[in-house]
């Protein structure tokens, strides 16, 4: 056992901290910190909390303009806490947040993802909110690539098998695939959760003599440097070469019916005021939760690690600190209220211990078998670590993909050949339906899910009474931010802002998912750098804050990073969900009007990409102020019921809107495109949403009201859609396109991984 007292009589003895994922000089730098070389123990702490994905190194320079936004009153917590919290009204909050769980998703892609999920509700959980929704963002590689079969259904069903066995339903997401993410899928995932002001809770350890209790899942040896090992490198700079299944150590493993038990225990917990700080464990483990209780408070802690239920007996010291277990938090819990904090756990059968207590002055202590092993300042562990400007170039292909402009690619000439480019772009593995996914999650359960997916946005009720409720998109298109990460991070704050109102809900906050490659890359720096500019100077222009969110770097494969991927969530607020608006057709006889003015915008665009295979030009250009006047107009549409339907245009344009529309509820339409037919179908402008309505002078009166521009198509009705001297597309066979992709790419649902844990997985306690 390697103490702080041989530490400082042994200065000289060797440790493996490259292996641990340090650089030299933050070696030395933790030696001039303690005045002495680290314990074994105190090295593992330093090695996790020190990784990019739990200090940011990288990224912290450039994320903190996401702090000098102007703050908005509805923000209650914002960035440093585990999640915003957001005022909704009536003494409502809610708290949401987007995490990544990419690298461990692609070694075991079914606990990957499991654990994915788990993490980011436990995020909600310590706030104090009850969660109430998943979502989730997903890309992997080409869709008929070997490797995709073998990662996506897993994921799929891990994202699945996690949240229905919480019973908290996935209201959207995204499904893409491009060659990029062979090797490094990113599996984003969203929680949000509600609760009263007053049940706000932070992660904070203060008042001396409070005990520190961990509570949950006994700790095992799964996931020991998850975050320093397996998310903070490349797969091929690992120390042991290793990438894929050799991995698995390092991937927790996930039981959901533990985590219900704990979401019901914690609840509770908070309802009896029995906790005055909380802090989940999830990346670092024991490392993060005590140094950063700690670091946030106004003292210090003590641990006994003997104390900490073990699942492997076998497990060193620092073995113990590092590990990720799942289904773990740690409270701060007055000494009078210990009994009481004890006996709610018994109630709902979840294992806990007291491990320590708060102390006076500014030290982090850990003991085991009586002997110091840990004696560091908190604030050095958790909040002090390296912060590096690293040096960035823009791509040296940056400008020659700029100027090869999808214009010069060949036209469809005739009806038919745009048809058969129609047909081509909704049925591409992007485009096409998602039911193949959708239907392994649960979207209902609760029974307060208003919309889900395939609509704009999920909508949720969260007061039965006042039928107040939220909306949340999710969205990030990297073709975009691949030809222009500054202008790519805009729109996909556009898209995802737009998604929200269409529903007819108005935009609040902002969380966000910032996935790139190496940050030692210079150019994938730039990339990174602009991005955050753009979506920092985004949500000044739309006057939203950015409530916190996440970081995933190294996401790629030797020198091949993934494309630029900054996934954007967006919330707003609905007064009353029943005034909410669909996205789909439901009635013949309406007038379909689209708001919002078309361009001949292609760069990026889905047609260019699947038609031609081809990635070149400027995004579309990006109008935060049209955006902003489109939101204002489509709330005061819903909250006059004006309209019947509501769609944004984005990926595909207006030919996959149309596709979405039509066939939500088996609705045609007969149209009129004037122009260039070609433009008014994929061209992927911005600022444009398709509606339905029985009052199209009403609506037309607003859209001028509100300087949105309104141009008429035509007529709801029949089963097919029909472009007026072009061509007569039937609904049977457009929705055979569309529908068939993804079942003949992975089988039917019912041939996929399994939607509960599988057997043998989640070691007993």
């Amino acid at each position: 056992m390697d103490t702080v007292e041989q530490a400082a009589q042994h200065p000289d003895d060797e440790q493996p901290w490259a292996e641990l994922g340090l650089k030299a000089d933050e070696y030395a730098r933790i030696k001039d910190i303690l005045g002495r070389r680290p314990t074994t123990a105190e090295l593992a702490m330093y090695s996790v909390m020190w990784s990019e994905h739990c200090s940011y190194k990288s990224s912290k320079v450039h994320l903190r303009q996401f702090g000098d936004l102007p703050q908005s009153d509805a923000l209650l917590v914002g960035i440093g806490e585990n999640a915003g919290v957001v005022d909704v009204g009536d003494g409502l909050a809610v708290t949401f947040k987007v995490e990544s769980h990419n690298h461990p998703s692609y070694v075991e892609p079914y606990q990957g993802a499991a654990t994915g999920v788990g993490g980011i509700v436990r995020d909600i959980l310590t706030m104090g909110a009850r969660p109430i929704a998943v979502m989730d963002s997903l890309r992997f590689g080409r869709a008929d690539a070997p490797d995709t079969a073998r990662v996506l259904p897993g994921v799929v069903a891990g994202v699945g098998g996690y949240g229905n066995c919480l019973g908290l339903p996935n209201i959207g997401g995204e499904l893409l695939f491009d060659e990029c993410y062979t090797g490094n899928p990113l599996v984003n995932a969203l929680c949000v959760g509600v609760m009263k002001h007053e049940d706000v809770h932070l992660a904070k350890a203060e008042g001396v003599g409070n005990k520190v209790i961990l509570f949950g899942a006994r700790t095992g040896g799964d996931g020991i440097g998850g975050v320093s090992v397996l998310a903070s490198e490349t797969f091929d700079d690992s120390a042991d070469g290793q990438r894929g299944p050799a991995k698995r150590p390092a991937v927790q493993v996930g039981d959901p019916f533990t985590e219900k038990l704990l979401i019901e225990a914690c609840l509770e917990l908070f309802a009896q005021n029995l906790v005055t700080g909380i802090q989940d464990l999830g990346g670092a483990g024991l490392s993060c939760a005590t140094s950063e209780l700690a670091s946030a408070g106004t003292g210090g802690m003590h641990v006994d690690l003997d104390t900490v239920p073990l699942r492997d007996s076998t497990l060193t010291p620092a073995e113990i600190l590092m590990s990720e277990s799942q289904e773990r938090m740690c409270a701060i819990v007055e000494p009078g209220k210990v009994e009481a904090f004890l006996a709610v756990c018994h109630k709902w059968d979840v294992l806990a211990a007291v491990i320590g207590e708060v102390t006076d002055g500014d030290r982090l202590t850990v003991d085991w078998h009586g002997e110091r092993i840990v004696d560091v300042p908190p604030r050095t562990v958790a909040h002090e670590g390296p912060v590096y400007e690293r040096p960035m170039a823009r791509p040296a292909d940056l400008d020659a993909l700029q100027a090869d402009d999808p214009a010069r690619l060949p036209r469809p000439a005739t009806g038919a050949e745009l048809q058969a480019h129609w047909l081509a772009v909704v049925s591409s593995p992007d485009g096409a339906d998602k039911s193949w996914v959708t239907e392994q999650y649960d979207r209902y359960v609760r029974g307060n899910t208003v919309l889900a997916q395939p609509e704009d946005a999920g909508v949720v009720r969260i007061d039965e009474e006042s039928h107040r409720g939220i909306a949340l998109s999710l969205d990030g298109n990297a073709r975009y931010a691949r030809l222009d990460p500054y202008t790519g991070a805009k729109l996909n704050l556009a898209e995802a802002y737009r998604n929200v109102a269409a529903t007819g809900a108005k935009p609040l906050a902002v969380t966000n998912c910032l996935n790139f490659g190496s940050p030692e890359n210079p150019e994938v720096m730039w990339q990174f750098a602009e991005a955050v500019r753009g979506l920092a100077d985004g949500c000044r222009e739309l006057g939203l804050p950015v409530t916190g969110g996440n970081v995933s770097l190294y996401n790629q494969t030797g020198d091949v990073a993934i494309n630029p991927t900054p996934v954007i969530g967006v919330l707003g607020v609905h007064d009353d969900v029943r005034r909410r608006v669909p996205a789909g057709w439901r009635t013949a006889g309406e007038t379909v009007l689209l708001l919002g003015e078309t361009k001949p915008e292609f760069g990026g665009s889905a047609w260019a990409s699947v038609v031609h295979g081809h990635l070149g030009g400027r995004p579309p250009a990006i109008d935060l102020a049209a955006e902003r006047a489109l939101a204002d107009l489509l709330g005061a549409l819903a909250r006059e019921g004006l309209v019947g339907s509501a769609h944004d245009l984005a990926d595909g344009g207006l030919a996959q809107g149309l596709t979405e529309s039509a066939l939500r509820y088996g609705v045609g339409a007969r149209l009129r495109l004037d122009g260039d037919a070609f433009t008014a179908l994929f061209s992927e402008s911005t600022a444009r949403v398709v509606v339905t309505t029985a009052d199209p002078g009403a609506v037309k009166k607003t859209a001028r009201w509100a300087g949105v521009p309104v141009t008429e198509l035509g007529t709801t009705g029949g089963d097919v859609l029909a472009l007026d001297g072009l061509l007569d597309l039937p609904l049977a066979e457009l929705r055979a396109a569309w529908s068939a992709t993804l079942p003949a790419l992975f089988g039917g649902p019912e041939h996929s991984t399994p939607l509960t844990v599988p057997a043998g997985t989640v070691p007993t306690s």
